[in-house]
């Protein structure tokens, strides 16, 4: 009977054993910024890599899909690249022709700071959507790159379809309001990290003085400590240079996630350009993109697409320092909606920013929707 126990308490801890290798393996191996969407899904699915070349000697990297219905180009978010719409982009592809890509200073596109402006990259997508696309869009854009897609829309009108603009910072990104967001204090970060003599990387940096620890200790004192700075910093001890991936971290926790959005080219970690940053900061990016004008301007139809607060600080948008953690407030969002002619507001969406990852089937139902009303009316 003794032997017996033994052998069920041996089987158990086996059991045990296997469930955690596992459940570290599959977390270990998560490709957090889908960087290997293509190699998994995308070549099946009959996605393309290209690159664009201007003739100023700039490139656009871009990936395409299959010729399944009108083209869609999608504008990705700072710090990411056309990969964060990984989630989406299976079942959107069998709706649309898809065309992503990656503006400069992201992913393999170009490294030039003399183009990191809305302006400049403006431009050179309205090109790419005459000379590659050569038809008429619908342009989807999240973010940042929400202005991009405003910019697009309202200067070449001829191009385009219908515009979606999902969560983007209209006006939350100006100077005497902009310094009071958790994106700015984000992109200050990474100004003083650039024009500082201490050596170490960019996520050593963060961990200690990132805004977000706020929210993390707004309860417990040392939570950022103990949840994310600790570990992190043991996962460097031993493998300095990259970026941590704790191993009891599951991807919905979203952890793994953070250290890997500070990823850059300027610490040998990842592709994105912290001096793109540092044009919101110093608001450089924003020389001659009047956004009032750019939004009066959009003449097709366009979705809104707008966050709802956190559960950290629902029903408000900002935390007791008054700090926004979002893009957009309410009066944000319906200015936007009251400066775009034919715009509708789609609200609520339980994500922090990023909906079509956070919330893919709704983002493409989003889309879907305003594709059908546009095909009834045509």
């Amino acid at each position: 009977m003794k032997f017996k126990f033994v052998i069920i308490i041996g089987i158990v801890v086996l059991i045990v054993a296997i469930a955690i290798a596992i459940f570290a393996y599959i977390n270990m191996n998560y490709d957090y910024l889908n960087e290997h969407f293509l190699e998994k899904k995308g070549y099946k699915l009959g996605f393309t890599e290209n690159t664009a070349k201007l003739n100023d000697g700039s490139e656009i990297y871009y990936i395409e899909g299959p010729n399944n219905g009108p083209k869609l180009l999608l504008l990705h978010g700072q710090q990411v690249s056309c990969y964060d719409y990984a989630k989406v982009l299976p079942n959107l592809s069998k709706e649309f022709h898809v065309f992503a890509l990656d503006y400069y200073g992201h992913g393999k596109s170009s490294k030039n700071p003399d183009k990191y402006n809305a302006v400049e990259i403006g431009n050179d997508i309205i090109w790419f959507v005459k000379n590659v696309i050569k038809e008429k869009i619908y342009i989807s854009g999240h973010s940042s790159g929400a202005l991009l897609a405003a910019y697009v829309s309202a200067n070449a009108p001829d191009c385009i379809i219908a515009t979606i603009l999902e969560d983007g910072p209209f006006f939350s990104t100006l100077p005497n309001r902009a310094e009071k967001t958790i994106s700015w204090l984000e992109f200050k970060n990474m100004y003083d990290y650039l024009n500082q003599n201490e050596i170490g990387s960019f996520m050593e940096y963060s961990l200690e003085h990132n805004y977000m620890q706020e929210i993390f200790n707004a309860k417990d004192p040392q939570a950022w400590n103990k949840v994310i700075k600790n570990p992190a910093l043991k996962y460097l001890e031993k493998h300095p240079g990259e970026i941590p991936i704790i191993w009891y971290y599951p991807p919905k926790l979203g952890i793994n996630t953070i250290y890997a959005l500070n990823a850059n080219m300027q610490d040998g970690t990842g592709k994105y350009d912290l001096r793109f940053g540092l044009t919101f900061y110093d608001f450089s990016w924003f020389e001659g993109f009047d956004t009032e004008e750019i939004l009066k301007n959009i003449k097709s139809p366009t979705i809104v697409m707008h966050v709802a607060p956190s559960d950290i600080t629902a029903p408000s948008y900002y935390d007791e320092n008054g700090v926004l953690l979002a893009a957009m407030d309410k009066k944000d969002a319906q200015k936007v909606v009251d400066l775009v002619p034919n715009s509708k507001y789609a609200g609520g969406f339980k994500s922090a920013h990023d909906i079509h990852a956070d919330l893919p089937d709704e983002f493409i139902e989003v889309l879907l929707d305003l594709k059908n009303q546009i095909e009834k009316t045509n």
